[in-house]
């Protein structure tokens, strides 16, 4: 292979680099909500880590088996999930679905794929883009922020040990918040800088972006079709940030929304991970209102992860009195002691969930409540330790988009987890007829 006659100046690509990675809020506004005549779709992810207790159906401690007894609408909750009895006719249990491609990988490497479907393997560690992206990307403009992106660990950990749900279109993973008071002051504060600072900046950057833009014009002529294809990706980054600062841009004259007193008040932004329950409540409580305020429409929450002593949730179920971390206390599922102490512990997580969805049940939107236009996904993508078959899932909300509840539905192994998103986004709204290794999308969920 001959050898070019030029070479090309490291430094031209790390200034796009830098504007990139210094302007990590641009992506998160959108236009005037006041504009949308029509009511909003959200989407709302959360997830666990380690599988659930599921001891055998006729052993002594059947009581704390994830999955309901009977099946349909003769379904009776165990003593696991049964905080969320008052809100049987919002909700549907969901047995037997998996994503194709993790049941390939190891047992504590599909955290990273519970939204995407997407196999990672030690050679090829590339993960796809996730649901609520696809759903950001459709509803992003709409709102202040496009999506909001939230674990206990925050950041984006490492591959198949992420600390994110949340993947962009190249797989690129999206770091997660996790400290409560810098998540209120994004959404409902003064911001990340003051007004004037984020004009100065956002000139700034535009002004940045038009020369990377301008220069790789006949950059890109000079290189060879391998390093095109390459540059091509990198400019397709670009005109994202690009298209983010004029969305900010336009909402710098929109002030932020403003809570109530009784929504102040039921907020504690000092919790932190040495108290799981207030913490989780908080984390829960800022979603709801992020959707409230139409701030966002879409949100993740990972609230453990797969990763062991490295995780803040590990600690958990011990700082809440039990006598094992979370990885520790996954591992005794089908032990007599094991499987009631994990039992109890998915009872904790499933009495946090309960109280999420009892305040959006709660909160009145027109011809229904906000939880009636809002799809709330919650689950794992073990069913018991290093198992990655019959996830244990549960779909509230969305009975004004379409959906049918009151039921426990379990799907054969022929069904990928991936046709329950495609169901989810043309709820949404989401012209998407295939997502992943989907094969259609579940009718059972749907009214009609």
């Amino acid at each position: 292979m001959p050898v070019p006659t030029w070479r090309l100046d490291r430094r031209t690509f790390l200034l796009g680099t830098g504007v990139s990675l210094g302007l990590p809020w641009l992506e998160c506004m959108g236009a005037d909500p006041a504009e949308q005549p029509e009511l909003p779709r959200r989407l709302c992810a959360m997830y666990f880590g380690f599988g659930v207790s599921l001891p055998k159906e006729d052993g002594e401690q059947s009581q704390w088996r994830w999955f309901p007894n009977g099946a349909g609408r003769e379904f009776e909750f165990t003593e696991t999930l049964k905080p969320l009895q008052p809100l049987r006719d919002h909700l549907t249990v969901l047995g037997g679905l998996s994503h194709p491609n993790g049941r390939k990988m190891g047992g504590h490497d599909t955290g990273d794929t519970f939204l995407t479907g997407a196999l990672l393997t030690s050679k090829f560690l590339r993960n796809t883009v996730s649901v609520d992206q696809v759903a950001a990307e459709a509803c992003g403009d709409r709102t202040r922020f496009s999506s909001l992106v939230m674990s206990t660990d925050g950041g984006v950990g490492e591959p198949t040990r992420s600390s994110t749900l949340s993947y962009n279109d190249k797989g690129r993973p999206l770091p997660a918040l996790n400290q409560p008071r810098q998540i209120y002051d994004r959404f409902f504060g003064a911001g990340d800088d003051d007004s004037l600072a984020q004009a100065r900046r956002l000139r700034s950057a535009s002004g940045m972006l038009d020369r990377v833009l301008e220069d790789s014009r006949s950059l890109r002529r000079r290189l060879g079709k391998p390093d095109q294809e390459k540059f091509d990706e990198y400019l397709a980054s670009v005109r994202q940030i690009e298209q983010g600062v004029e969305r900010s841009q336009r909402w710098l004259e929109i002030p932020r929304p403003e809570l109530s007193d009784e929504d102040r008040s039921l907020l504690q932004l000092d919790s932190d991970d040495e108290a799981p329950k207030r913490y989780i409540q908080t984390m829960y409580d800022l979603i709801y209102l992020a959707f409230r305020t139409d701030s966002t429409r879409v949100a993740t929450y990972q609230v453990t992860n797969m990763a062991d002593a490295s995780s803040k949730a590990g600690k958990f179920p011990q700082l809440e009195g039990f006598k094992a971390s979370l990885h520790t206390l996954a591992h005794g599922w089908n032990k007599p002691e094991g499987a009631e102490q994990l039992g109890r512990w998915d009872r904790f997580m499933a009495e946090r969930l309960g109280e999420f969805l009892q305040r959006l049940a709660a909160a009145p939107e027109q011809d229904g409540s906000v939880l009636d236009r809002t799809l709330v996904l919650y689950g794992s993508s073990n069913s018991q330790t290093h198992n990655n078959t019959n996830y244990p899932l549960l779909l509230a909300g969305g009975s004004k988009l379409g959906i049918q509840h009151g039921r426990y539905l379990t799907f054969g192994a022929d069904v990928p987890m991936a046709n329950l998103f495609v169901t989810m986004l043309q709820r949404l709204g989401v012209e998407r007829d295939r997502f992943a290794d989907s094969t259609g999308e579940l009718s059972e969920l749907l009214t009609g």
